[in-house]
């Protein structure tokens, strides 16, 4: 292969950036000023060693003065700013020079545009509304030594001693508003002697006491009728904190109202229709027909009660309630006063419009690695979003898979394809025992499921699938999430195989036992843990265990069945029991948009009882697009056990026992375009051993030496609703013998290649 126009291409790009490189930057800098080149950094002098500024207030400090200098491409280079001094470019240029100019061009960021006086006068501000009343700062410029009209920008921090708050002192209990009042302030959490005094959390502190007096039946109460009075004479660096309405607040501010007639508005979404009243136990409802619409399930969601004191609580709840139904386009609610009633009286008027009820969705993924092996799959869903009119979802979704090897050594031999039809039918509540209990500010489904599924391997076999669920997905908290599945039954049909597969099988009986045709009822639970704990920190664990065929095993044992294979309408049913669990954890750098997310995930299965084997589809495999992605899926394992494809026994690439570990950095590049740099190592082992897998045994001693690892660059273009990816997997390790010696053993850079294209990032 001729390698020179690669070289003399490399060649060519450097010697055009070493070119762009010489060119000043700063030609164009007028006299006097500076070019930018970013913060050089916040120091705080801490006014002792008690005394320190907390890292959250530093951040504060940062961000005030942390101004952006010239973009640079890659992080490199500021091309923009580079062709503004050294393009010529005036007035009367034109065509496509001009052009371009106008497209790539980046005026200079100068020192006099940050405006550094403006901005240590912010950190003063800033430090006095944070209780650091004798806080000073200033700035000094840091010139660039190789180019003294350029210039960073370094501040320094005396922040002084802290204020703390020595008393709060509450208004005269005189009426029953000014008791909610007094309350709501005694309860809060900020509120307390020794805590240091901000603005910010004070006006913070006045908007939960107002919003606690709005719950409470003062709707038109607002924040700022709530005075504070800080007072600092008496006490050496504390602060006294006194209460008290504001004397503007206007009369019907003071008021305390009901909640009087409450009516909704429901229109169609193509507009017209014919209105029709509903008198409903607590609204009115008006609904133009012809649409489709379970009166129960707008009553149960509307939390407004006739006489009840009105509450923005109920308003939000009735807003979250009804838009979380996925029904609405649209939806309005507004507190009107009744200006007839005898005593202070809200109506509700609420105004909701239909959304289209069918929404289509689609998705694919590619997987392409050098032995050209392509592997694109493809699922097309079809939602109706109100299928009985209570926001009942039914989904239809269609997915498709297929593999095939590409080049001048192709043939069908491993050309493969899947495909399945999933059934699905959403109920927005539970439908089952009372102990499942969600909170109401959440949706809580009930799911009922039916798939088909289809593979087949030509030349070895074709495999049908068949399954039924019922699910209960509830959400006790704010973080937590639960999915309970107490029936999914399965039914797996070997419908043909060949004498190839056949002779495969006789000499392998662990695969062949996971092959064979059998039911399998099953029971599923699933534990969600989804947290951003911070700006900077988010966390998920998801931990999923199942069995299988305990229950009808169970059956058979009380009706005095002990010994012998025990059937299920005629065939034999499964026995196992199946856990994983997975943590994601993504840390951002700083204050930028640069992360780095990290995942460990770890499964098991075990076959007993009525079964010698985990059945096929419910075995681990390693390796594809969400895995380690130097690898393609079911490329890798058992262990260091490894078949050559060119004999086709790529099925047996499972196990019962996997460990995958994850690190990726992402970071912006331009735009909705974002990269990724990643590290994977993952594999997959048996916990049973199997002579015809030798190898394939996870044992401590061969623990890290079986793990196949990969590195690799990404590309995802993230436009918030559709994030496509992909990823170039770079092997670094595989877990069997490959002829060479050394960590790296790899045949070769080119066969190490593996490219993913998928939807939605990896983890």
């Amino acid at each position: 292969m001729n390698r020179w126009p690669h070289i003399l291409s490399i060649f060519a790009v450097a010697t055009i950036l070493l070119i762009m490189a010489a060119c000043s930057t700063t030609r164009r800098i007028p006299e006097g000023e500076y070019l930018y080149t970013g913060l050089k950094g916040v120091d705080v002098v801490n006014y002792s060693d008690t005394t320190k500024l907390s890292r959250s207030m530093k951040e504060v400090l940062t961000a005030a003065v942390d101004v952006a200098p010239n973009k640079k491409m890659w992080h490199l280079f500021p091309v923009g700013l580079w062709v503004y001094n050294n393009w010529n470019v005036t007035d009367s240029t034109k065509g496509w020079k001009r052009r371009w100019y106008d497209n790539m061009v980046q005026e200079p960021v100068l020192v006099s545009d940050v405006r550094p006086q403006q901005r240590v006068k912010m950190l003063d501000q800033i430090m006095a509304n944070n209780g650091y009343f004798r806080g000073v700062a200033n700035y000094e410029l840091v010139e660039s030594k190789k180019n003294h009209k350029k210039a960073s920008i370094l501040y320094t921090v005396h922040p002084g001693p802290e204020y703390l708050i020595d008393s709060v002192k509450m208004i005269p209990d005189s009426t029953h508003l000014i008791h909610v009042i007094d309350s709501m302030a005694q309860l809060d959490s900020y509120l307390k002697p020794g805590v240091r005094f901000c603005m910010d959390s004070l006006s913070a502190a006045r908007t939960r006491i107002s919003n606690g007096v709005r719950n409470r039946g003062y709707y038109f109460f607002r924040p700022e009728y709530i005075e504070y009075l800080a007072d600092s004479f008496y006490t050496r660096q504390r602060i006294d904190i006194h209460l008290d309405l504001a004397s503007n607040t206007p009369k019907y501010a003071l008021q305390r109202y009901r909640t009087g007639k409450v009516t909704m508005d429901v229109y169609r979404h193509a507009g017209g229709g014919e209105p029709d009243t509903i008198e409903l136990k607590r609204l009115t409802l008006v609904q133009y027909k012809p649409s489709r619409l379970r009166t129960a399930t707008i009553e149960d969601n509307v939390t407004f009660r006739p006489g009840k004191w009105i509450s923005q609580r109920d308003i939000n709840n009735t807003q979250s309630y009804l838009s979380r139904l996925g029904i609405f386009e649209g939806l309005n609610i507004e507190a009107v006063p009744d200006t007839t009633a005898k005593e202070p009286t809200v109506n509700i008027n609420m105004a909701a419009t239909f959304d289209m009820p069918l929404e289509v969705s689609l998705e694919g993924n590619v997987s392409s690695k050098s032995n050209s092996y392509l592997g694109p799959g493809l699922a097309v869903g079809v939602t109706n979003h109100n299928v009985f009119g209570g926001g009942e979802q039914l989904n239809v979704t269609l997915t498709g898979s297929y593999e095939w090897q590409t080049g001048h050594n192709s043939s069908s031999l491993f050309n493969s394809y899947e495909v399945g039809l999933t059934g699905s039918l959403y109920f927005p509540r539970l439908l089952a025992p009372k102990f499942m209990k969600g909170k109401r500010r959440y949706v809580n489904y009930t799911r009922l499921t039916l798939n088909a599924d289809l593979l087949n391997r030509p030349h070895y076999f074709k495999m049908a699938q068949f399954n039924t669920s019922i699910s209960y997905d509830w959400f006790p908290s704010k973080y937590v999430s639960n999915s309970w599945t107490p029936l999914k039954f399965t039914y797996t049909n070997l419908m043909h195989t060949t004498e190839a597969f056949d002779s495969i099988m006789a000499a392998n009986q662990a695969i062949a036992l996971s092959f064979q045709s059998q039911f399998i009822p099953q029971m599923i639970y699933t534990f969600t843990y989804n947290m951003d704990i911070d700006y900077s920190n988010t966390f998920n664990w998801t931990f999923t265990v199942q069995e299988a065929g305990n229950v009808v095993w169970a059956i058979y044992r009380l009706a005095g069945k002990k010994t012998g294979e025990m059937n299920l309408f005629g065939t034999p049913f499964s026995q196992f029991v199946k856990g994983s669990t997975q943590i994601v954890w993504g840390h951002r750098l700083g204050r930028t948009n640069q992360w780095l997310v990290s995942r460990v995930a770890v499964g098991a299965a075990h076959a007993y009882g009525n079964s010698s084997q985990v059945p096929y589809a419910e075995q681990f495999y390693c390796g594809g697009a969400n895995s380690v992605r130097a690898f393609t899926a079911r490329s890798i394992g058992p262990g260091s056990y490894h078949v050559p494809y060119a004999k086709g026994q790529y099925f047996d690439q499972t196990g019962t026992f996997k460990f995958e570990a994850n690190v990726e950095y992402r970071f912006p590049i331009y735009g909705p375009l974002n990269g990724a740099i990643f590290l994977d190592a993952g594999n997959v082992w048996l916990l049973k051993k199997d002579d015809a897998r030798p190898g394939g045994l996870l044992q401590g001693k061969t623990f890290f030496k079986d793990l196949a690892t990969g590195t690799g660059v990404g590309l995802r273009f993230d436009i918030g609703m559709l994030v496509l990816r992909g990823d170039l997997g770079i092997g670094i390790h595989a877990p069997y013998d490959t002829g060479k010696s050394g960590y790296y053993n790899m045949t070769s850079f080119g066969s190490s290649l593996a490219f993913h294209l998928a939807i939605g990032y990896p983890f």
